[in-house]
């Protein structure tokens, strides 16, 4: 499959002499068939304009830029008029002439293409329904919110039913609410169509949308954000979808042993990646996300080692407590679970950071029996792990307890537990650094 877009070496400037200034540093980009590509990163990195360059609104002075296999040289050639009949934009202020009604608006986009004007207004009708403003087909742009002119931007924009949308910035002037409405109608329409989207945003709020995301720094795509898009970008968006959904956890069941190892090594590489470039998140979706995989990580966990019951503590060393993340209390009453850091099992593995399987944890000093009383479980054996992050500091401890055939807890079983170590680490000091993040940008 050839890709509709294609971007291969290109470099762009503004001015002319001194002033000249390139903006653009050999950028390479591909976007595939009924793809859905967001293009992120801050105010001035040359989003637009390489937007535009692709949309054939500017001319291509140095490098290569393919739409649809034709070479995007000149902007006023036959061959870019032609490329253009085949995109649809959509721009952050809707562009919409205000002396028209909703409808007038998408059908002077049907006169640019070869049906005829008899066509337009049913296919402009058709359009606004889908996109849900059939109840607004003849008012005036003028008298719609800015969630409802946007909407008759999709609509205008996907009425020829076109092979690329170009979308820039679509969000900005939207509230939270008509942003993510916009952006789900415009995932929808575009998907059903089979067209390929390229979205430039710096609205960390819709990232989830998007089959593939790319940054740009400087006028370059960054490294690290290439990588993100390679990898993490598809692992995490496709996480979001199935914790949003509620199946993340059944997903994770039905895999093997070795493949829910091989999925957990393969993440461990995508949560270290995300580390390094969480300037592109959104802190409340990746939060409740990271959340939703910590738990389905957990919950598996416990079900390869035969555990009835896991719970993962966090490390809270300005209050020095233990208190419980992820608290699996399936047959038992719910309860959040904090710990002395002196005092308990967990507390203890806490401060030595080593391991403890211990075969009748009742009879053990540090046993804590109010929490077997408050919950309603009792513990019978129990295997304790410390969680370190990459300096090698314990920031977690995670316990499984009693081996359902009545068993004591193996070294097969420790070993096995050891290995989910590094990547519980990396997802916990993950959800750190964003409420890190979110707790300074309140401030």
């Amino acid at each position: 499959m050839e890709p509709v877009i294609s971007v291969c070496g290109l470099n762009h400037f503004f001015g002319d002499g001194d002033s000249r200034k390139q903006v653009l540093h050999g950028v390479e980009l591909e976007v595939m068939p009924g793809r859905i590509l967001i293009l992120t990163g801050p105010s001035g990195s040359g989003k637009t304009t390489l937007l535009t360059l692709i949309g054939g609104l500017r001319t291509v002075e140095d490098g290569d830029v393919r739409v649809l296999g034709h070479a995007m040289r000149e902007s006023r050639s036959p061959a870019a008029y032609a490329v253009r009949k085949q995109i649809g934009f959509i721009f952050q202020h809707s562009n919409l002439l205000q002396a028209l009604s909703a409808c007038e608006n998408v059908q002077m986009s049907c006169g640019t293409s070869d049906r005829l004007p008899d066509d337009s207004r049913s296919l402009a009708v058709e359009m606004l329904e889908a996109v849900g403003l059939g109840h607004r087909v003849d008012y005036p742009v003028g008298l719609l919110s800015g969630g409802e002119r946007q909407r008759v931007a999709v609509a205008r924009a996907l009425v020829r039913k076109p092979k690329i949308v170009l979308a820039d910035e679509p969000t900005a002037a939207l509230d939270r609410k008509s942003g993510r409405d916009v952006v789900e109608l415009l995932q929808a329409l575009a998907k059903r169509q089979h067209c390929a989207v390229l979205l430039v945003t710096h609205d960390n709020r819709i990232l989830d949308i998007a089959d593939e995301i790319v940054a740009m720094e400087d006028g370059r795509i960054t490294p690290v954000a290439a990588g993100l898009a390679a990898h993490s970008g598809r692992v995490l968006q496709a996480f979001s979808r199935l914790s949003r959904s509620g199946e993340l956890a059944p997903q994770v069941h039905t895999l093997s042993n070795r493949q829910f190892l091989e999925m957990l090594e393969g993440m461990t590489h995508e949560f270290e990646e995300l580390l390094r470039v969480l300037d592109l998140g959104n802190d409340e979706l990746l939060e409740g996300l990271l959340n939703q995989v910590l738990r389905a990580v957990t919950e598996r966990t416990r079900d390869m080692l035969q555990a009835e019951r896991a719970t993962v503590f966090v490390v809270d060393r300005t209050r020095g407590v233990l208190h419980s993340r992820i608290a699996d209390t399936t047959g038992a009453k719910p309860l959040v679970i904090e710990i002395a850091l002196d005092k308990g099992i967990a507390g203890r593995v806490a401060r030595s950071n080593r391991a403890e399987n211990i075969s009748n944890p009742a009879t053990d000093a540090d046993f804590i029996a109010d929490i077997d009383r408050d919950t309603g479980f009792h513990a019978r054996s129990l295997l304790c792990m410390p969680i370190d992050n990459r300096a090698g500091e314990v920031i977690a401890v995670a316990q499984m307890l009693n081996k359902k055939n009545g068993d004591h807890f193996s070294e097969a079983d420790q070993r096995a537990f050891e290995d989910f170590a590094e990547p519980l680490g990396i997802m916990l000091e993950s959800c750190f650094a964003i409420a890190r993040r979110s707790r300074s940008s309140a401030e």
